[in-house]
């Protein structure tokens, strides 16, 4: 009895690191995002026009993010549960601008639909926060 209960937990064990290790369901590749901002603290609402990236997403790397140029970037976390990835990112530039970011994207497979919080903090001058819009779709294979 002792013996088929231990076999029991073992499988079960198993079969749960096994699911808790595939990662999202993504399919590896070249990802199209488009981006939609919207800028809360302005005096009017404030939306800036859609934009298009192209990323590389694996499941080893499953967020969603455009890399700005100037700017000094550190991943603070990631977290997948389920299909769903979330992650918070804090970001510096060389005038002192920071940018902290919090964000959830879903996968299905070939697209996913997410958000992103976005505070920006410039020196000397008030706060920003932006809330960011996304969906995805894998259009290709990621080239080297």
């Amino acid at each position: 009895m002792k013996r088929a209960v231990v076999i029991v937990l073992a499988v079960v064990c198993g079969a749960w690191v096994m699911g808790c290790s595939k990662g999202p369901n993504l399919k590896d590749g070249l990802w199209e995002i488009t981006t939609k901002v919207e800028m809360q603290g302005m005096p009017i609402p404030f939306a800036m026009p859609e934009q298009k990236i192209t990323q590389c997403i694996t499941k080893k790397d499953a967020v969603p993010q455009k890399a700005e140029k100037n700017q000094d970037c550190k991943m603070v976390s990631t977290k997948i549960s389920g299909d769903t990835v979330t992650w918070t990112m804090e970001c510096r530039t060389q005038d002192g601008v920071k940018t902290d970011s919090r964000g959830t994207a879903t996968y299905k497979g070939d697209t996913f639909d997410g958000t992103t919080n976005v505070i920006v903090t410039p020196p000397g001058q008030n706060t920003i926060t932006m809330t960011q819009s996304m969906t995805g779709r894998r259009i290709g294979e990621c080239k080297e």
